[in-house]
């Protein structure tokens, strides 16, 4: 029983995790994964367990979850007409594709790269909410095929790595790609579930003998984590939806633009220290 209660104030940790995770899909489409990584890589590190090793069950774990989030989330804009279909047809080849790829290559990178690469999109994306400048450079390329093409093998593969979604990236994508904000998010949720399957079955089979793993890991990919915050995220999900039509977008993104760039500059350090 003590034990059972030393490890306490880490379930609640992951509960609130899945809670924020699940209402931060449903809202903006980012399938939540640039808040459980970071989460479930704090509650490993406090665990004891490889900083090498981690970090990559963090990620791994985190887009198991989007499966769950993205298949409510994804349902709930469809439901809504928000979820672009022709969209979706260019882009979940090169999404599928590219995220298995990552998944795969996930061993080759150490927990300190997965680290600078989520510090660094995460950065990328807290300005870019701030000061659209993907917006402003995706309107300049245009949005031809080929260049919807290349941007969801990128958007991807670089996804998969940070265990997110990827509507951080595809949601000012589309949108200036001309697609309307709301569609944009719906669509970008329907993405980060065509991103999430391949992902998760990629740093499965690329983890599936790594040493020093926490308990109950199927590859990368920790099945206690998964479990709770999987389900607390897949029941808040729908709420997110349902509010993302009523709230002001703006100020909403300026505060998540603020929480990223704590988050982005916190990986960094810890890469880099």
């Amino acid at each position: 029983m003590p034990d059972l209660i030393e490890f306490l104030p880490l379930i609640g940790g992951l509960l609130a995790a899945g809670a924020l995770a699940g209402l931060i899909a449903g809202l903006l489409g980012v399938g939540g994964g640039i808040v459980m990584v970071p989460a479930m890589a704090l509650t490993f590190e406090i665990m004891g367990f490889d900083e090498q090793v981690f970090q990559h069950v963090a990620v791994a774990t985190s887009l198991a979850v989007i499966i769950a989030t993205g298949t409510t989330s994804a349902r709930a804009h469809y439901q809504r007409g928000a979820v672009l279909v022709d969209v979706l047809k260019v882009w979940a080849p090169f999404i599928i594709g590219a995220s298995l790829l990552g998944g795969l290559m996930a061993r080759l990178y150490s927990g300190d790269m997965l680290r600078i690469i989520f510090g660094v999109i995460a950065l990328f994306v807290a300005l870019n909410m701030v000061l659209p400048v993907q917006r402003k450079l995706m309107a300049q390329l245009g949005g031809s095929v080929a260049t919807n093409r290349v941007m969801a093998a990128i958007i991807g593969y670089f996804s998969a790595l940070m265990g997110i979604g990827g509507g951080s990236l595809s949601v000012p994508t589309l949108a200036a790609f001309g697609n309307s904000m709301h569609r944009a998010v719906g669509t970008s949720a329907a993405l980060g579930l065509a991103l999430a399957v391949p992902g998760t079955i990629g740093f499965i089979v690329s983890g599936w003998d790594v040493v020093g793993r926490p308990p109950f890991s199927l590859g990368y990919v920790n099945v206690p984590a998964l479990f709770i915050i999987g389900i607390v995220a897949a029941s808040v999900a729908p709420l997110g939806a349902a509010l993302a039509h009523r709230l002001d977008q703006k100020n909403l993104r300026l505060a998540f633009g603020l929480f990223l760039l704590v988050v982005g500059a916190r990986m960094l350090w810890q890469a880099f220290a």
